[in-house]
């Protein structure tokens, strides 16, 4: 595709699409469009992640980064309906579609919102996401830096990188950011794919 799908207003025309997929347990139909990510498909990263991160606290603020269409966003809101569920990304696009898909599946607990626009107070009890590796290292470092942080005590960070890109480079980065104060480990690896899980631990200031 012509647009990068981390452009803030993609220039291409939208080309809308309805594809299946399966997201907590059930299939349902979502629309993507050009300009996104992976508008053709559930990507095989995310899905990695959805299949073995554990099931979202039941409560609490919960942050999907990087939302693109919406399906870990839709994933974590289906899967706890009393939580709050925060869909950010820089994309508008993006953010439309996911505002779109949420209401068709019922999920009327996702709030989708550019960086900026998500309350300063609000603290996170998880955080997932499969990181936009290509804005480069140091927006990506940025990013998580400013999102980390806003775990509870006690709260996980799970991102899905691929091995080719990047991923034991970003885990070593991760625990060298991060560490004591945060637990940093690959959680697993699955096909070409690492989960890496950063955790707040409780008493860290």
């Amino acid at each position: 595709m012509s647009d990068q799908y981390f452009a803030s207003k993609p220039s291409s025309e939208p080309r809308e699409r309805t594809i299946p997929v399966v997201l907590a347990g059930r299939e349902v139909l979502v629309t993507t469009a050009s300009g996104v990510f992976s508008p053709s498909r559930l990507d095989m990263g995310t899905s990695v992640l959805l299949s073995t991160a554990p099931p979202p606290p039941h409560e609490g603020a919960l942050l999907d980064l990087g939302c693109g269409w919406g399906p870990i966003a839709l994933s974590l809101a289906l899967q706890a309906p009393q939580a709050s569920v925060y869909a950010v990304d820089v994309n508008e696009r993006a953010l439309g579609l996911t505002r779109q898909n949420s209401a068709a599946v019922g999920a009327t607990n996702v709030s989708a919102a550019l960086p900026g626009d998500v309350p300063v107070e609000v603290q996170f009890e998880g955080i997932w996401s499969n990181p936009p590796i290509h804005v480069g290292k140091d927006a990506l470092h940025e990013i998580l830096t400013t999102w980390i942080p806003r775990l509870v005590p006690g709260g996980s960070a799970w991102l899905v990188v691929q091995k080719h890109l990047g991923s034991d480079s970003l885990l070593r980065w991760l625990r060298e950011t991060f560490e004591p104060e945060y637990s940093v480990e690959r959680a697993t690896s699955k096909k070409t794919f690492r989960i890496i899980q950063v955790t707040r631990r409780v008493g860290a200031d």
